[in-house]
């Protein structure tokens, strides 16, 4: 469905990323994992056509789509909820879900669609017209993860969607990210959380300093003695 070949992307004479691959297949959860700085939000911003690619190639369902703007990628079927969540405070929740459908006409399947956010997510429901900047850090992500499903992506790229939340929280997220992709979207993760993502995805890459140093299924980089060193805390 999705594949990386060789990428190669600098922040100035920087280089953030080093020749890396990998590939997602459609129905899968993949996720990336390595330490702060390693390249991990780096690829999914080049993904998302926020940041140019220096060389190399990204495909998405067989067209190469490396120099291709953001918007048509978003038209295409990829989405991102970005590190940070980056809502709209100053907006409400439903003004936010409303923008996430940006490219939309069919006015009539957005109002679903966001009725089936809301079932998804029934926080946003009870909060639709409350501005988004007074949600806590959780309803936060739910509604930056919401707003993502809003364009009916066929790949979700999801960054750092634990970070910051309460451990409440961190556990209903990672519930929402299997029946998400159980309900037919594509995943691809990047989180500190090591743990709790392995455990829920088909294949895993480690990234360290801009290079994939290591792949494999969750369960085989789980019981990896390197991985458990560096990333599981024991």
């Amino acid at each position: 469905m999705f594949e990386i070949r060789d990428l190669v992307v600098h922040y100035g004479v920087i280089q953030a990323l080093n020749n890396i691959s990998l590939n997602v297949e459609e129905g899968e959860i993949v996720t990336l994992i390595g330490a702060n700085g390693a390249g991990k939000t780096t690829t999914l911003r080049a993904i998302s056509g926020l940041i140019p690619a220096s060389s190399g190639s990204i495909l998405f369902q067989g067209e190469d789509i490396t120099k291709m703007t953001a918007p048509k990628r978003v038209a295409l079927g990829i989405s991102q909820a970005p590190e940070g969540r980056r809502i709209f405070s100053d907006m409400t929740v439903l003004e936010n879900l409303e923008l996430g459908a940006f490219l939309r006409t069919d006015k009539a399947e957005v109002k679903a669609d966001i009725d089936n956010v809301c079932e998804r997510f029934p926080i946003l429901k009870d909060r639709r017209k409350q501005l988004a900047g007074t949600l806590s850090g959780g309803e936060q992500q739910m509604l930056s993860m919401g707003r993502a499903l809003m364009s009916r992506p066929r790949i979700m790229l999801l960054d750092e969607p634990s970070m910051g939340l309460a451990p409440m929280f961190v556990s209903s997220i990672f519930s929402i990210i299997k029946e998400i992709n159980k309900a037919g979207t594509t995943v691809l993760l990047v989180e500190q959380n090591a743990r709790m993502a392995l455990a829920i995805t088909n294949r895993a890459y480690v990234i360290e300093t801009g290079r994939i140093v290591a792949s494999g299924t969750g369960e085989e980089l789980a019981k990896s003695d390197e991985i458990i060193k560096a990333y599981l805390g024991n």
